[in-house]
């Protein structure tokens, strides 16, 4: 490669560019965009062409405060249009199958798992009631009925929360839509 002073050059394995300022032998000396003098053999750059010069002045006339300003010039709102489908879809789903409560369940009595599965379900309920989040599911399975019926007695113990079948579509049988008034 013909390298001669003032030849624009950038470094094969790094992402250094820069103008060749001497040549010694197979050394070759640039000045590197960031101002350092730097030293690599021949071999180890590449000599840019005129239309790679030619393309990062073209980048260099748009400054960066002109290219922000440029960006944060009100546009055209979107707005995100919401099926009604969607919108009466709960924000909050708790799964209390067993196997996704707890790791093993084999050292557990039905006792024991069904006072998990509530404790979990109280625990959710009271988070929903103090983050004011209006509608959640309760996904309890079909079963023999007693989780759903326990269910049932701790949602009746509370004064601004009504419950009824989730959406039989999405859940089948097996789950409990909760709605919590919010008294503002």
């Amino acid at each position: 490669m013909n390298l001669k002073v003032g030849d624009k050059v950038t470094v094969l394995d790094e992402a250094i560019s820069g103008t060749v300022s001497k040549i010694e032998g197979k050394t070759i000396f640039i000045d590197t965009e960031d101002g350092f003098l730097m030293d690599f053999q021949e071999s180890e750059l590449l000599k840019m062409a005129e239309k790679d010069t030619l393309r990062s002045s073209i980048f260099a006339d748009h400054s960066f405060d002109e290219v922000l300003s440029e960006k944060e010039q009100p546009g055209k709102r979107k707005s995100v249009r919401v099926k009604p489908k969607e919108r009466s879809q709960p924000a909050m789903e708790v799964d209390l199958h067993i196997h996704n409560l707890t790791e093993n369940q084999r050292h557990l009595s039905n006792y024991d798992m069904l006072t998990l599965q509530l404790d979990t379900a109280r625990h959710k309920l009271e988070f929903a009631i103090s983050k004011r989040i209006q509608k959640i599911v309760f996904i309890h399975g079909v079963g023999e009925g007693v989780l759903k019926m326990e269910l049932e007695t701790l949602f009746s113990r509370y004064d601004n929360v009504k419950f009824y079948a989730a959406d039989f579509q999405k859940y089948g049988l097996g789950a409990t839509e909760v709605y919590i008034y919010q008294n503002m």
